[in-house]
């Protein structure tokens, strides 16, 4: 067997020990996890792929003559309450909401939810 095939203790703690005498469940486990070491060498191709983030603090709707007078110092009430989550974008799609924080003198964002998108 091969150093990248091992499988560790822990792999087979959760299996029920109703092993037939030939090993299946041991043999499914270590197939299980070269599946999972494929997959991630798999994802490597994507990891050098630029995505645009962004984290909406919230939105306003406006005419475009009370646009026109905004200047220095006004403010634009958005449609979120004060530590309410934010939501953050990934290419345009809602995948988390999360906080505002500060780190070092630049915001940052912690997700504190991730959501879940159906697919089409």
């Amino acid at each position: 067997m091969a150093e990248d095939d091992d499988i560790e203790l822990s792999d087979l703690e959760d299996s029920d020990n109703d092993f037939d005498g030939e090993g299946t469940e041991l043999l499914a486990a270590a197939q299980s996890g070269s599946e999972q070491m494929k997959t991630s060498k798999d994802l490597e191709a994507v990891y050098d792929i630029p995505v645009q983030v962004s984290a909406v603090l919230g939105k306003a709707t406006m005419q475009v003559s009370q646009l026109l007078k905004l200047g220095r110092g006004a403010v634009v009430e958005l449609d979120r309450k004060v530590g309410e989550a934010i939501d953050i974008y990934v290419n345009n799609r809602l995948v988390a909401r999360g906080e505002v924080v500060v780190v070092e003198d630049r915001l940052g964002v912690t997700m504190t939810e991730i959501i879940k998108s159906e697919k089409s």
